[in-house]
Protein backbone atom coordinates (compact mmCIF):
# COMPACT_ATOMS: atom_id res chain seq x y z
CA UNK A 1 0.00 0.00 0.00
CA UNK A 2 1.23 3.48 -0.87
CA UNK A 3 0.87 5.94 2.00
CA UNK A 4 0.33 9.67 1.68
CA UNK A 5 1.07 12.25 4.37
CA UNK A 6 -0.44 15.59 5.29
CA UNK A 7 1.30 17.89 7.76
CA UNK A 8 -1.22 20.07 9.58
CA UNK A 9 0.38 22.94 11.48
CA UNK A 10 -1.78 24.50 14.18
CA UNK A 11 -1.26 28.03 15.45
CA UNK A 12 -2.63 31.49 14.77
CA UNK A 13 0.90 32.87 15.09
CA UNK A 14 1.81 30.98 11.90
CA UNK A 15 -1.02 32.62 9.97
CA UNK A 16 -0.07 36.04 11.28
CA UNK A 17 3.50 35.55 10.10
CA UNK A 18 4.84 36.04 13.62
CA UNK A 19 6.95 32.91 13.24
CA UNK A 20 8.06 30.86 10.26
CA UNK A 21 6.65 27.37 9.85
CA UNK A 22 9.98 25.55 9.88
CA UNK A 23 8.39 22.43 11.40
CA UNK A 24 6.60 21.52 8.15
CA UNK A 25 9.76 22.03 6.12
CA UNK A 26 11.95 19.96 8.43
CA UNK A 27 9.37 17.20 8.87
CA UNK A 28 9.06 16.87 5.08
CA UNK A 29 12.79 16.18 4.86
CA UNK A 30 12.57 13.60 7.65
CA UNK A 31 9.54 11.88 6.11
CA UNK A 32 11.17 11.69 2.70
CA UNK A 33 14.08 9.85 4.31
CA UNK A 34 11.52 7.35 5.60
CA UNK A 35 10.12 6.85 2.11
CA UNK A 36 6.80 8.50 2.99
CA UNK A 37 5.32 10.92 0.46
CA UNK A 38 4.17 14.27 1.82
CA UNK A 39 1.36 15.44 -0.45
CA UNK A 40 0.02 18.40 1.53
CA UNK A 41 1.03 21.11 3.98
CA UNK A 42 -1.78 23.03 5.66
CA UNK A 43 -1.93 25.65 8.40
CA UNK A 44 -4.90 26.52 10.58
CA UNK A 45 -5.36 28.92 13.47
CA UNK A 46 -6.36 28.17 17.05
CA UNK A 47 -10.05 27.87 16.24
CA UNK A 48 -11.87 24.60 17.00
CA UNK A 49 -14.34 24.83 14.09
CA UNK A 50 -11.71 25.57 11.47
CA UNK A 51 -9.33 23.02 12.98
CA UNK A 52 -12.03 20.34 12.77
CA UNK A 53 -12.68 21.24 9.13
CA UNK A 54 -8.94 21.02 8.39
CA UNK A 55 -8.73 17.61 10.05
CA UNK A 56 -11.70 16.26 8.09
CA UNK A 57 -10.18 17.54 4.84
CA UNK A 58 -6.82 16.01 5.67
CA UNK A 59 -8.14 12.58 6.64
CA UNK A 60 -10.05 12.45 3.36
CA UNK A 61 -6.95 12.88 1.22
CA UNK A 62 -4.08 11.40 3.25
CA UNK A 63 -3.88 8.31 5.41
CA UNK A 64 -1.09 9.68 7.63
CA UNK A 65 -1.85 12.92 9.46
CA UNK A 66 0.93 14.65 11.37
CA UNK A 67 0.01 17.69 13.43
CA UNK A 68 2.31 20.23 15.02
CA UNK A 69 1.34 22.66 17.75
CA UNK A 70 -1.66 23.03 20.03
CA UNK A 71 -0.51 20.55 22.72
CA UNK A 72 0.40 23.10 25.40
CA UNK A 73 -1.28 24.14 28.67
CA UNK A 74 -3.24 27.19 27.57
CA UNK A 75 -6.89 27.54 26.58
CA UNK A 76 -6.05 27.91 22.87
CA UNK A 77 -4.17 24.58 22.76
CA UNK A 78 -6.97 22.55 21.18
CA UNK A 79 -5.34 19.98 18.92
CA UNK A 80 -5.90 16.91 21.12
CA UNK A 81 -9.50 17.78 21.92
CA UNK A 82 -10.42 18.31 18.27
CA UNK A 83 -8.63 15.21 17.01
CA UNK A 84 -10.14 12.82 19.55
CA UNK A 85 -13.59 14.08 18.61
CA UNK A 86 -12.82 13.71 14.89
CA UNK A 87 -11.62 10.12 15.34
CA UNK A 88 -14.27 9.06 17.88
CA UNK A 89 -11.96 8.71 20.86
CA UNK A 90 -11.75 10.30 24.30
CA UNK A 91 -8.98 11.80 26.39
CA UNK A 92 -7.64 9.88 29.37
CA UNK A 93 -5.26 11.03 32.09
CA UNK A 94 -1.68 9.71 31.92
CA UNK A 95 -0.16 9.67 35.44
CA UNK A 96 3.35 8.93 34.12
CA UNK A 97 3.14 11.97 31.80
CA UNK A 98 1.98 14.13 34.69
CA UNK A 99 4.97 13.05 36.77
CA UNK A 100 7.35 13.83 33.89
CA UNK A 101 5.87 17.32 33.68
CA UNK A 102 6.33 17.82 37.45
CA UNK A 103 9.89 16.54 37.20
CA UNK A 104 10.62 18.95 34.36
CA UNK A 105 9.61 21.98 36.41
CA UNK A 106 11.55 20.72 39.41
CA UNK A 107 14.61 20.27 37.23
CA UNK A 108 14.51 23.84 35.91
CA UNK A 109 13.69 25.29 39.34
CA UNK A 110 10.30 26.79 38.48
CA UNK A 111 6.94 26.39 40.17
CA UNK A 112 4.43 24.43 38.08
CA UNK A 113 0.99 25.90 37.58
CA UNK A 114 -1.87 23.39 37.56
CA UNK A 115 -2.87 24.11 33.96
CA UNK A 116 0.31 22.34 32.87
CA UNK A 117 -1.33 19.02 33.76
CA UNK A 118 -3.71 19.58 30.86
CA UNK A 119 -0.82 18.28 28.77
CA UNK A 120 -1.08 14.88 30.51
CA UNK A 121 -4.52 14.15 29.00
CA UNK A 122 -3.99 12.01 25.89
CA UNK A 123 -6.13 9.99 23.44
CA UNK A 124 -7.16 6.61 24.78
CA UNK A 125 -5.05 3.74 23.49
CA UNK A 126 -2.38 5.99 22.00
CA UNK A 127 1.36 5.49 22.01
CA UNK A 128 2.85 8.21 24.20
CA UNK A 129 5.79 10.08 22.66
CA UNK A 130 7.79 11.21 25.69
CA UNK A 131 9.07 14.78 25.58
CA UNK A 132 12.66 15.00 26.81
CA UNK A 133 12.95 18.53 25.42
CA UNK A 134 9.95 20.29 26.98
CA UNK A 135 6.69 19.60 28.81
CA UNK A 136 4.01 18.56 26.29
CA UNK A 137 4.14 14.86 25.37
CA UNK A 138 3.26 13.89 21.84
CA UNK A 139 1.23 10.87 20.86
CA UNK A 140 0.44 8.53 17.98
CA UNK A 141 -2.51 6.27 17.24
CA UNK A 142 -4.20 4.34 14.45
CA UNK A 143 -7.90 4.71 13.72
CA UNK A 144 -9.14 2.44 10.96
CA UNK A 145 -7.05 3.17 7.90
CA UNK A 146 -5.74 6.46 9.36
CA UNK A 147 -2.49 7.01 11.22
CA UNK A 148 -2.15 10.10 13.41
CA UNK A 149 0.94 11.62 15.01
CA UNK A 150 0.67 14.72 17.22
CA UNK A 151 3.83 16.73 17.92
CA UNK A 152 4.48 19.92 19.90
CA UNK A 153 5.03 23.13 17.96
CA UNK A 154 8.39 24.50 19.18
CA UNK A 155 11.02 23.30 16.66
CA UNK A 156 13.43 22.39 19.47
CA UNK A 157 10.83 19.87 20.68
CA UNK A 158 9.04 18.91 17.47
CA UNK A 159 11.98 17.73 15.37
CA UNK A 160 13.91 15.74 18.01
CA UNK A 161 10.64 14.16 19.20
CA UNK A 162 9.85 13.11 15.66
CA UNK A 163 13.31 11.61 15.15
CA UNK A 164 13.60 9.88 18.51
CA UNK A 165 9.98 8.94 19.24
CA UNK A 166 7.78 9.08 16.14
CA UNK A 167 10.14 7.48 13.60
CA UNK A 168 10.15 4.09 15.37
CA UNK A 169 6.34 4.17 15.41
CA UNK A 170 6.14 5.12 11.73
CA UNK A 171 8.79 2.59 10.70
CA UNK A 172 6.12 -0.05 10.12
CA UNK A 173 4.73 2.14 7.32
CA UNK A 174 7.97 2.93 5.53
CA UNK A 175 8.26 2.11 1.85
CA UNK A 176 11.94 2.33 1.03
CA UNK A 177 13.54 5.76 0.81
CA UNK A 178 13.02 9.00 -1.05
CA UNK A 179 16.37 10.55 -1.89
CA UNK A 180 17.24 13.79 -3.68
CA UNK A 181 20.29 15.46 -5.14
CA UNK A 182 20.34 19.16 -5.99
CA UNK A 183 22.23 20.37 -9.05
CA UNK A 184 23.02 24.09 -8.87
CA UNK A 185 23.28 26.31 -11.93
CA UNK A 186 24.45 29.91 -12.25
CA UNK A 187 23.98 32.26 -15.17
CA UNK A 188 20.79 30.80 -16.65
CA UNK A 189 17.17 31.63 -15.95
CA UNK A 190 14.59 29.03 -15.00
CA UNK A 191 12.81 29.32 -18.35
CA UNK A 192 16.04 28.75 -20.28
CA UNK A 193 16.92 25.72 -18.19
CA UNK A 194 13.41 24.37 -18.53
CA UNK A 195 13.42 24.81 -22.32
CA UNK A 196 16.60 22.72 -22.60
CA UNK A 197 15.37 20.01 -20.23
CA UNK A 198 11.60 20.08 -20.87
CA UNK A 199 11.43 16.91 -22.93
CA UNK A 200 13.54 14.98 -20.43
CA UNK A 201 11.55 16.28 -17.44
CA UNK A 202 8.29 15.17 -19.05
CA UNK A 203 9.69 11.70 -19.71
CA UNK A 204 11.01 11.07 -16.21
CA UNK A 205 8.85 9.24 -13.69
CA UNK A 206 11.37 7.88 -11.20
CA UNK A 207 13.50 9.81 -10.62
CA UNK A 208 11.69 13.10 -11.12
CA UNK A 209 13.34 16.38 -12.07
CA UNK A 210 12.08 19.76 -10.89
CA UNK A 211 13.57 23.27 -11.29
CA UNK A 212 13.51 25.96 -8.58
CA UNK A 213 14.47 29.55 -9.38
CA UNK A 214 16.63 31.69 -7.11
CA UNK A 215 18.17 35.11 -7.70
CA UNK A 216 20.52 34.56 -10.61
CA UNK A 217 20.47 30.82 -10.07
CA UNK A 218 18.44 27.70 -10.71
CA UNK A 219 18.31 24.55 -8.60
CA UNK A 220 17.45 21.25 -10.24
CA UNK A 221 16.21 18.69 -7.72
CA UNK A 222 16.49 15.06 -8.84
CA UNK A 223 14.34 12.86 -6.59
CA UNK A 224 14.24 9.07 -6.64
CA UNK A 225 12.22 6.55 -4.67
CA UNK A 226 13.77 3.12 -4.15
CA UNK A 227 14.14 0.26 -1.72
CA UNK A 228 17.32 1.73 -0.25
CA UNK A 229 19.71 4.64 -0.61
CA UNK A 230 22.11 2.81 -2.93
CA UNK A 231 19.36 1.98 -5.42
CA UNK A 232 18.06 5.55 -5.30
CA UNK A 233 21.56 6.82 -6.11
CA UNK A 234 21.74 4.42 -9.06
CA UNK A 235 18.62 6.04 -10.48
CA UNK A 236 19.89 9.59 -9.90
CA UNK A 237 23.46 9.35 -11.22
CA UNK A 238 22.68 9.04 -14.97
CA UNK A 239 20.16 11.91 -14.80
CA UNK A 240 22.73 14.15 -13.12
CA UNK A 241 25.26 13.20 -15.80
CA UNK A 242 22.80 14.13 -18.54
CA UNK A 243 22.14 17.52 -16.92
CA UNK A 244 25.85 18.26 -16.73
CA UNK A 245 26.30 17.28 -20.37
CA UNK A 246 23.46 19.53 -21.53
CA UNK A 247 24.21 22.56 -19.33
CA UNK A 248 27.99 22.33 -19.25
CA UNK A 249 29.92 24.83 -17.16
CA UNK A 250 26.78 26.58 -16.00
CA UNK A 251 26.53 23.78 -13.44
CA UNK A 252 28.62 24.81 -10.45
CA UNK A 253 28.00 21.87 -8.16
CA UNK A 254 25.76 19.16 -6.78
CA UNK A 255 24.62 19.18 -3.15
CA UNK A 256 26.75 22.25 -2.46
CA UNK A 257 25.32 25.14 -0.42
CA UNK A 258 26.31 28.11 -2.60
CA UNK A 259 28.82 29.64 -4.99
CA UNK A 260 31.04 31.06 -2.27
CA UNK A 261 31.59 27.63 -0.72
CA UNK A 262 32.61 26.21 -4.09
CA UNK A 263 35.02 29.12 -4.60
CA UNK A 264 36.52 28.81 -1.12
CA UNK A 265 36.97 25.05 -1.52
CA UNK A 266 38.66 25.60 -4.89
CA UNK A 267 41.02 28.24 -3.52
CA UNK A 268 42.01 26.03 -0.58
CA UNK A 269 42.50 23.00 -2.84
CA UNK A 270 44.83 24.98 -5.07
CA UNK A 271 46.46 26.77 -2.10
CA UNK A 272 45.65 30.13 -3.66
CA UNK A 273 44.89 33.38 -1.89
CA UNK A 274 42.25 35.90 -2.93
CA UNK A 275 41.68 39.60 -2.45
CA UNK A 276 38.78 41.81 -3.51
CA UNK A 277 38.40 45.43 -4.59
CA UNK A 278 34.75 46.40 -4.36
CA UNK A 279 32.96 49.57 -5.32
CA UNK A 280 29.22 49.06 -5.93
CA UNK A 281 29.13 45.80 -3.94
CA UNK A 282 30.52 47.53 -0.85
CA UNK A 283 32.35 44.48 0.50
CA UNK A 284 29.58 41.96 -0.22
CA UNK A 285 31.90 39.50 -2.00
CA UNK A 286 34.29 39.51 0.94
CA UNK A 287 31.41 39.15 3.38
CA UNK A 288 29.96 36.12 1.60
CA UNK A 289 33.34 34.42 1.66
CA UNK A 290 34.26 35.33 5.24
CA UNK A 291 30.87 34.15 6.46
CA UNK A 292 32.24 30.65 5.83
CA UNK A 293 34.34 28.81 8.41
CA UNK A 294 37.95 28.45 7.33
CA UNK A 295 37.90 31.45 4.98
CA UNK A 296 41.11 32.81 6.50
CA UNK A 297 43.03 30.02 4.75
CA UNK A 298 42.40 31.73 1.40
CA UNK A 299 40.94 35.20 1.90
CA UNK A 300 43.64 37.85 2.27
CA UNK A 301 41.48 40.96 2.53
CA UNK A 302 39.30 43.49 0.78
CA UNK A 303 39.47 47.13 -0.27
CA UNK A 304 36.06 48.80 -0.38
CA UNK A 305 37.00 51.50 -2.88
CA UNK A 306 33.69 53.30 -2.93
CA UNK A 307 35.09 56.69 -3.90
CA UNK A 308 37.47 57.68 -6.68
CA UNK A 309 39.92 58.92 -4.04
CA UNK A 310 40.27 55.42 -2.60
CA UNK A 311 40.51 53.90 -6.07
CA UNK A 312 43.35 56.28 -6.85
CA UNK A 313 45.19 56.54 -3.52
CA UNK A 314 44.88 52.94 -2.28
CA UNK A 315 44.55 50.84 -5.42
CA UNK A 316 46.63 53.05 -7.68
CA UNK A 317 44.02 53.65 -10.37
CA UNK A 318 45.39 56.57 -12.45
CA UNK A 319 43.44 59.83 -12.08
CA UNK A 320 43.65 60.32 -15.84
CA UNK A 321 41.91 56.96 -16.38
CA UNK A 322 39.15 57.86 -13.95
CA UNK A 323 38.61 61.23 -15.64
CA UNK A 324 38.66 59.80 -19.15
CA UNK A 325 36.63 56.61 -18.72
CA UNK A 326 34.75 57.13 -15.47
CA UNK A 327 34.68 54.89 -12.41
CA UNK A 328 32.21 52.52 -14.09
CA UNK A 329 34.32 51.19 -16.94
CA UNK A 330 36.27 48.14 -17.98
CA UNK A 331 39.53 50.07 -17.79
CA UNK A 332 38.98 51.06 -14.16
CA UNK A 333 37.82 47.56 -13.18
CA UNK A 334 41.04 46.17 -14.69
CA UNK A 335 43.17 48.70 -12.78
CA UNK A 336 41.30 47.96 -9.53
CA UNK A 337 41.94 44.24 -9.83
CA UNK A 338 45.61 44.82 -10.62
CA UNK A 339 45.92 47.19 -7.66
CA UNK A 340 44.17 44.83 -5.27
CA UNK A 341 46.48 41.98 -6.19
CA UNK A 342 49.47 44.23 -5.54
CA UNK A 343 48.21 45.93 -2.34
CA UNK A 344 46.85 42.76 -0.74
CA UNK A 345 49.72 40.54 -1.91
CA UNK A 346 47.36 37.79 -3.05
CA UNK A 347 47.52 35.23 -5.84
CA UNK A 348 44.34 36.41 -7.53
CA UNK A 349 42.10 39.43 -7.06
CA UNK A 350 38.60 40.26 -8.21
CA UNK A 351 37.28 43.80 -8.67
CA UNK A 352 33.76 45.12 -9.17
CA UNK A 353 32.58 48.57 -10.20
CA UNK A 354 29.10 49.49 -11.38
CA UNK A 355 25.85 51.39 -10.95
CA UNK A 356 23.70 49.84 -8.24
CA UNK A 357 21.03 52.52 -8.47
CA UNK A 358 18.39 53.56 -7.96
CA UNK A 359 19.44 56.33 -10.38
CA UNK A 360 21.86 56.51 -13.32
CA UNK A 361 25.33 57.74 -12.45
CA UNK A 362 26.83 61.13 -13.31
CA UNK A 363 27.91 59.83 -16.75
CA UNK A 364 24.37 58.59 -17.46
CA UNK A 365 25.37 54.93 -17.18
CA UNK A 366 22.24 52.84 -16.55
CA UNK A 367 21.39 51.06 -13.35
CA UNK A 368 22.75 47.53 -13.54
CA UNK A 369 25.81 48.27 -15.66
CA UNK A 370 28.65 46.46 -13.87
CA UNK A 371 32.22 45.56 -14.78
CA UNK A 372 33.98 42.64 -13.10
CA UNK A 373 37.72 42.06 -13.46
CA UNK A 374 39.85 39.14 -12.33
CA UNK A 375 43.61 39.55 -11.99
CA UNK A 376 45.61 36.32 -12.04
CA UNK A 377 49.36 35.66 -12.33
CA UNK A 378 49.02 35.40 -16.10
CA UNK A 379 46.30 37.84 -17.16
CA UNK A 380 43.49 40.21 -16.24
CA UNK A 381 40.01 39.31 -17.47
CA UNK A 382 37.19 41.83 -17.65
CA UNK A 383 33.47 41.13 -18.07
CA UNK A 384 30.72 43.66 -18.77
CA UNK A 385 27.34 42.86 -17.18
CA UNK A 386 23.95 44.44 -17.81
CA UNK A 387 22.02 43.31 -14.77
CA UNK A 388 19.02 45.62 -15.18
CA UNK A 389 17.16 47.28 -12.37
CA UNK A 390 14.50 44.66 -11.73
CA UNK A 391 10.95 45.50 -10.69
CA UNK A 392 11.71 45.98 -6.98
CA UNK A 393 14.68 46.29 -4.66
CA UNK A 394 16.84 47.25 -7.64
CA UNK A 395 19.88 48.25 -5.63
CA UNK A 396 20.00 45.07 -3.55
CA UNK A 397 19.39 42.92 -6.62
CA UNK A 398 22.21 44.52 -8.64
CA UNK A 399 24.66 44.22 -5.75
CA UNK A 400 23.80 40.56 -5.12
CA UNK A 401 24.02 39.61 -8.77
CA UNK A 402 27.27 41.50 -9.22
CA UNK A 403 28.81 39.65 -6.27
CA UNK A 404 27.57 36.30 -7.59
CA UNK A 405 28.98 36.99 -11.05
CA UNK A 406 32.34 37.87 -9.50
CA UNK A 407 32.35 34.62 -7.56
CA UNK A 408 31.38 32.70 -10.69
CA UNK A 409 34.24 34.33 -12.58
CA UNK A 410 36.65 33.06 -9.91
CA UNK A 411 35.05 29.60 -10.11
CA UNK A 412 35.62 29.39 -13.86
CA UNK A 413 39.26 30.33 -13.44
CA UNK A 414 39.73 27.69 -10.73
CA UNK A 415 38.11 25.03 -12.89
CA UNK A 416 40.38 25.89 -15.80
CA UNK A 417 43.34 25.69 -13.42
CA UNK A 418 42.34 22.19 -12.35
CA UNK A 419 41.07 23.21 -8.94
CA UNK A 420 37.93 21.13 -8.99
Amino acid sequence: MSHTVEILSVGTELLLGSIANTDARDLSVELAALGLDVHYHSVVGDNPKRLREAVELARGRADILITTGGLGPTCDDLTKQVLVEAFGKKLVFCPACAQQIRDYFARIGREMTQNNLQQAWLPEGCTVLDNAWGTAPGCAFQSGASYVVMLPGPPGECIPMFRERAVPWLAKLREGVIHSRVVRIFGMGESEVESILRTRMNQLVNPTLAPYAKEGEVELRITAKAADLAKAEELIVPVEGEIRRLLGRRVYGTDVPNLEQVVLDGLKYRKLTLGTAESCTGGLIAKRLTDLPGASAAMKGSVVSYTNEVKEQVLGVPRKMLDQHGAVSGEVARAMAYGARRVLDCDIAVAVTGVAGPERDERDNPVGLVYVALATPGEIRVTRLELGSGPTYARERVRNLAASNALDMIRHYLEESGAQ
